[in-house]
């Protein structure tokens, strides 16, 4: 037996909002959380600006002591997690703990604090190193953090899969469920890569703009680069009886998952979009569902030259002459590239395309690309009715997630 999965509470933080509300607000009005770096001195960069989270304070969501304990990643998870929470009215008690899952994902972890134990052990040696360093660099605290949090007792893990985590997360936390291995499941992703080592080697990969403004520019013919994003998105899945039983509020229903690996290179998609295309008629397969009923899908979009053009070979080959009539936008255009996060933020922009029947745009979009032929909704969000969207989410070492989420109808 299969349970149908529903969602019941969103929470975010990132460059563009501190809740789902202003957040979503931002994206349908086209701002951008570009800017420049504050995290460190950029002088010998390249790169000087991101997606930064503008006047974050994390003792607005734990205790100070608590907060100098967990990673800026880590801090990111807990706030998103309270929102999304306190949004579904979920309670988690001694008696349903247990089946009350926690994946919340991060490709890197705290990135942060291993920099910062590493300068430590050179200029003071190991001593010197924080007991905590190892509970705020793991890409697991966040989850195992949130279920301290939460006294959630049921499965707890983190996935990584590169920039795919945030969705492959959100796509376990839907097995468990569907499974019947538990009935609610905290999910989403987290990540706070701005510092100067992940700019930098993000840099040195030739994945990154150099340039100071109008970027990044998905699916432009002048895409030159990604801009790095940083944050948290966080999502309650319940099954559709536990959320029944307990008379929730539903926003929608997680239909569809799948994932495929391009088995290519480590950093570089297939060109032909192949395994891509695969993920995006499973998923939509699984959700039983066919490509005239996809109102949208929210791409991957990193507005990287390679990315761009395998993403829409992808679509081009999963929907045929059907893609060209499926409106496609980047909200990275917006929010930067938050690694593992973008893809959990994408399936709450999802749900808000649904909620709200308006499609985000793509901004920074002036220049068609003959090979990135698709309505890419550019610039200007656009009012439609929208019952099933896809939100894509591929990484580096050719993971491909992807999800579909639809309008809840009973």
């Amino acid at each position: 037996m299969t349970y149908r999965v529903v969602i019941t509470g969103l929470g975010t933080i990132n460059a563009v909002g501190h809740t789902v509300k202003e957040t979503w607000a931002n994206i349908v009005n086209g701002v951008s959380g570009f800017a420049p770096i504050t995290a460190f001195d950029t002088t010998h960069f390249l790169v000087k600006h991101a997606c930064e989270v503008k006047n974050f304070d994390p003792t607005q969501f734990m205790d100070p002591k608590e907060a100098r304990r967990r990673d800026r990643y880590e801090q990111f998870a807990t706030a998103a997690c309270r929102d999304a929470l306190a949004a579904s009215g979920l309670q988690i008690t001694e008696q349903n703990a247990h089946r009350v899952a926690v994946t919340v994902s991060s490709a890197v972890g705290g990135l942060q604090t291993l920099e910062a134990a590493v300068l430590t052990l050179v200029e003071s040696g190991p001593r010197r190193i924080s007991p905590f360093a190892i509970p705020m660099l793991m890409s697991n605290g966040a989850s195992g953090l949130i279920a301290i949090d939460t006294r959630a007792k049921g499965p707890n893990f983190s996935v990584a899969s590169a920039c795919a985590s945030g969705a492959d997360g959100i796509g376990a936390a839907w097995m468990l469920i569907r499974s019947g291995m538990a009935d609610a499941a905290i999910t989403g992703g987290s990540e706070a890569t701005i510092i100067d080592v992940g700019v930098g080697a993000f840099d040195r990969v030739g994945a990154m703009t150099h340039r100071d403004s109008g970027v990044p520019q998905p699916f432009d013919k002048d895409r030159d680069g990604l801009v790095m994003g940083e944050g948290s998105a966080v999502l309650i899945l319940e099954s559709l009886d536990h959320a029944n039983a307990r008379g929730a509020a539903i926003l929608a229903e997680l239909a569809g998952y799948a994932a495929t690996a391009d088995a290519f290179h480590i950093t570089a998609p297939a060109e032909d979009g192949g395994s891509g295309a695969m993920a995006m008629q499973n998923a939509l397969r699984v959700a039983e569902l066919d490509p005239e009923d996809l109102d949208y899908i929210n791409a991957h979009g990193t507005g990287t030259p390679l990315n761009d053009a395998s993403e829409t070979a992808a679509i081009k080959r999963a929907f045929g002459e059907r893609a060209y009539s499926i409106p496609v936008s980047s909200t990275k255009s917006m929010t930067g590239h938050m690694m593992c996060a973008t893809g959990a933020l994408e399936a709450i922009f999802c749900v808000q395309a649904i909620r709200t029947n308006t499609l985000p745009p793509t901004i920074n979009y002036r220049t068609p690309d003959p090979v990135c032929d698709l309505d890419y909704i550019p610039n200007t969000a656009r009012e439609a009715k929208v019952d099933v969207t896809m939100s894509n989410a591929f990484g580096f070492g050719g993971h491909n997630a992807v999800l579909v989420i639809k309008r809840f109808t009973g």
